[in-house]
């Protein structure tokens, strides 16, 4: 399903995201909305208009906390927007960020929304750890005993097999449909499309070196310190490993099936918190608010596939754009797929470049072509930085945008593979 923009110009004023926290096997220092606020208030603070300009304010965010029920609206309020600015939670998996913007931009486009704020969060290391339905009876039965001997009673039926939790990131990153987990379906690729170990773990290395060249050379300015309550800062993505090497990558067993598989935790895309935010409007706001533009958001893509061959999401999703834009592979200066996995942004390399797969599953009498690997996610992805399912589709379209005005050029698209068998683009340009 597409976003065809036939009415006004929607332009990206500015964005801001937090550094991404890798997690590390307990709740991290933030929530999801005290990073969505820490990327919001400083993106606000540097432009003219008041916070209560905002026509809305839309967020993307999977697993907000029990405290975070429409988490747009709770960051909307503590970021001093005032109580007349409406808020919304959008959710569509790992493109949630993503379909944040896009629906803000169908707003603009359309006349409903002047000025938006919109963009995404996830702090996965506070994924919920869940009661099992035998506990949940055995609370229910517990709450309705009054007398010491009802209660015995109920303690008497207590086993060990109620405690056993339900870890929501695990289930949450299973399709309940077809069985299988994201990195499942990531091995499935790798079979597909005959791509070794040995390219995926070379990829991977390249992720950490790209992103650790970024940080040296100061190319994430989107980047926005973040600080805890106990005066302590923080500047930069900490999942980089610049020391990653093919030797150590290769000592990592595989995760998802340990007897064949070649899909590692070296190679798969970091569990991680973080938010990204961006500001989008209209001409009439950008001229009425004196405001600086980044680029336009041109047009959007949808795209449902096979849920066991989910991580093909992105050339679902940017094949059509390409086609109604009459756009070659190389009419495209810069390319963003999020890296879930790399044998997933490997496959969607290789898809392109098969001309079956072309012909029988993307509608096309030809293969698109081979996409050059030098464009493509230049400063490191989500196997680097990490993918906080939330935030990353925002994020790769605000980063998109400041490699495009750090090169000088025009035109760049953002995708992502969505859990469930979806993918979504964006594409953007620069004036």
């Amino acid at each position: 399903m597409a976003t065809r923009n036939k009415g006004r110009p929607v332009f990206v004023v500015d964005g801001a995201r937090t550094p991404f926290f890798k997690a590390a096997g307990k709740p991290g220092l933030f929530r999801a909305s005290d990073l969505a606020v820490a990327a919001g208030r400083p993106l606000l603070a540097r432009h003219g208009f008041e916070p209560d300009n905002l026509d809305e304010v839309i967020l993307g965010c999977v697993m907000p906390g029990p405290d975070e029920a429409n988490i747009a609206r709770v960051v909307t309020l503590r970021l001093g927007c005032g109580k007349s600015v409406p808020a919304w939670t959008v959710q569509r998996n790992c493109a949630s960020g993503m379909q944040a913007l896009d629906c803000a931009y169908g707003n603009i486009a359309t006349g409903r929304s002047e000025l938006v704020l919109a963009g995404g969060v996830e702090s996965m290391s506070h994924a919920p750890v869940l009661l099992n339905n035998k506990m949940v009876a055995w609370l229910s039965d517990w709450a309705r005993a009054k007398s010491f001997g009802q209660k015995l009673q109920a303690l008497s039926k207590l086993r060990g097999g109620h405690l056993a939790p339900i870890i929501g990131l695990l289930r949450g990153l299973t399709d309940p449909i077809v069985g299988l987990s994201m990195g499942q379906t990531a091995e499935i690729l790798a079979h597909k499309f005959n791509i070794s170990r040995e390219t995926m773990d070379a990829y991977a290395m390249e992720s950490h070196h790209r992103l650790a060249k970024a940080q040296d050379e100061g190319w994430l300015e989107e980047v926005e310190a973040v600080y805890d309550t106990r005066g302590n800062h923080y500047l930069h993505d900490d999942g980089l490993r610049r020391d990653s090497n093919m030797a150590s990558l290769a000592k990592l067993k595989p995760v998802f099936d340990r007897h064949f598989g070649r899909v590692t935790a070296g190679n798969s895309a970091q569990v991680t918190d973080g938010a990204a935010m961006l500001i989008l409007a209209s001409e009439d706001a950008v001229k009425q608010h004196q405001l600086p533009v980044m680029g336009r958001i041109v047009e959007s893509e949808w795209a449902g596939l096979d849920p066991t061959q989910m991580g093909l999401g992105p050339v679902h999703a940017m094949t059509p754009i390409l086609k109604r834009k009459r756009w070659k592979l190389d009419s495209v200066d810069y390319w963003e797929i999020n890296e879930a996995f790399a044998t997933q942004v490997l496959a969607c390399v290789e898809a392109w470049k098969d001309k079956d797969y072309c012909s029988t599953e993307l509608n096309s009498r030809a293969a698109l072509g081979e996409l050059d690997r030098s464009r493509l996610n230049v400063d490191g992805g989500g196997v680097s930085l990490g993918h906080p399912v939330g935030a990353s589709g925002a994020r790769i379209v605000l980063h998109l945008l400041h490699v495009l005005e750090r090169t000088n050029s025009k035109r760049g698209m953002a995708s992502l593979c969505i859990g469930g068998g979806q993918g979504g683009a964006m594409a953007v340009e620069r004036d």
